[in-house]
């Protein structure tokens, strides 16, 4: 899930106790996406995807970093065909072609006793992170737009590092995904967050290049890097849910995300899929 509006503009630096919490919560959200992947399939309904995801969750001795944010319902954000982000899971069955992104948090609760009952505001450590999963044989095309969605992410990924400039990873993202022969419609209204104490925090990690941001990056910090890609145009709305934000044009889209630690070892994302 990207920002929707809840952090006070403070960047929060981790200590390596803390960083540990955050890689804990960032297996859970790993072992969870790999469960939903692997769930995904013609017929299941995005409301079973969301049970899946909870029941995963608590079992690790985690909670959901959705659930009840704002007034979302889901533990997870099921986004599917032209939904780019903050889908609502629910009654909706997949189909064969469908493409679905997943988006996925868990918190490491400073106290345990909280793990059966807890959401989003439960104090404690936080990871997120997204993939995009194609429902059956889906077209080519799909399969590429999520490849180069997943790619520019990693590009993005590939640029964090001690002293960097955070925009230098906005470039990355935007340049990775321009050097494709096809075009694709980078996301505007939407992207990456500060995360740690809280799901949302400073600073924005957008998309693309912006003017004038200076920020650099330092070992403290951890960020979660998303581009949203469409086959058409950029445009997004939202629907009536007030949650669901779909392309304006109805081009499909995806959307892949990790959390990124600057650990005083190293870059860390505490997401990555388990070997």
């Amino acid at each position: 899930m990207h920002a929707h509006g809840d952090d006070d503009g403070t960047i929060e630096l981790k200590t390596p106790e803390q960083f540990e919490a955050m890689k804990q919560a960032g297996k859970v959200v790993s072992r969870t996406l790999a469960l939903l992947r692997s769930a995904v399939r013609p017929g299941i309904t995005t409301g079973e995807l969301d049970r899946i995801a909870e029941e995963s969750i608590r079992s690790q001795g985690a909670v959901p970093s959705f659930l009840g944010y704002g007034d979302f319902p889901g533990s997870i954000c099921a986004s599917v065909n032209d939904e780019i982000v903050h889908g609502i899971p629910g009654a909706r069955v997949l189909r064969e072609g469908d493409l679905i992104s997943i988006d996925c948090g868990a918190i490491i609760p400073d106290d345990v006793t909280l793990v059966a009952t807890g959401r989003w505001n439960t104090r404690g450590w936080h990871a997120d992170a997204a993939v995009t999963v194609g429902v059956g044989e889906i077209a080519p095309e799909l399969a590429e737009l999520s490849r180069v969605t997943e790619q520019a992410m990693w590009a993005g990924i590939d640029a964090v590092k001690e002293g960097v400039a955070l925009n230098d990873v906005s470039t990355a993202i935007d340049g990775f995904t321009r050097s494709q022969p096809r075009r694709y419609g980078i996301i505007r209204d939407y992207g990456g967050h500060g995360i740690g104490s809280s799901m949302h925090m400073a600073p924005m990690v957008y998309n693309y290049p912006v003017r004038g941001e200076r920020l650099v990056l330092t070992t403290g910090m951890a960020i979660a890097i998303e581009p949203m890609l469409t086959l058409g145009k950029n445009k997004t709305r939202v629907l009536a849910d007030d949650w669901t934000v779909v392309s304006k044009d109805g081009s499909y889209a995806a959307h892949w995300e990790h959390t990124v630690a600057l650990t005083p070892d190293g870059v860390v994302v505490t997401t990555a899929p388990e070997e």
